[in-house]
């Protein structure tokens, strides 16, 4: 591998911040909903930077990022929103998961989403993409996902 030809591994990150309020497992779901959306939406694989390990036996352990992936905690689903709204006037990549995307198949998921005003969604958490003092500015106040 050219690790010269890689970009510096600080400069992009993936943040999840995920509301502390929900319970584990609803959370696990949701950023395995988020991450694989994010990684989707983005859809630029090379920008990602998924590198391959190998083992000493020949193993391919395929698809990690070279960049790290922290997880915060949010309080609420207020900071939730308010890093929402940041990534959106900043234009910054991401993807969100709610309380309606966990009732009943994906088409009354999007139906229920649909019938609620923003205001009235619960958020679960946020996934995002970017540089990494871009994200910090407006993520570095949230402390890591205990």
């Amino acid at each position: 591998m050219d690790w010269s030809a890689l970009p510096d591994e600080k400069s992009k990150r993936f943040i999840a911040v995920l509301n502390k309020k929900v319970e584990v497992g609803r959370l696990m779901n949701a950023l395995g909903h988020m991450t694989a959306g994010l990684a989707g939406k983005i859809g630029n694989a090379d920008e990602m930077c998924f590198l391959d390990y190998k083992d000493k036996d020949s193993g391919s352990h395929p698809g990690i990022s070279q960049f790290g992936f922290i997880v915060l905690a949010a309080d609420n689903s207020n900071q939730i929103r308010t890093v929402r709204n940041e990534a959106l006037r900043r234009g910054i990549a991401f993807t969100d998961f709610t309380s309606t995307m966990t009732v009943g198949t994906s088409r009354e998921q999007v139906e229920s989403t649909a019938a609620a005003e923003e205001a009235d969604l619960e958020y679960y958490g946020i996934t995002l993409f970017g540089n990494s003092n871009d994200l910090k500015e407006f993520t570095g106040k949230f402390s890591l996902f205990k």
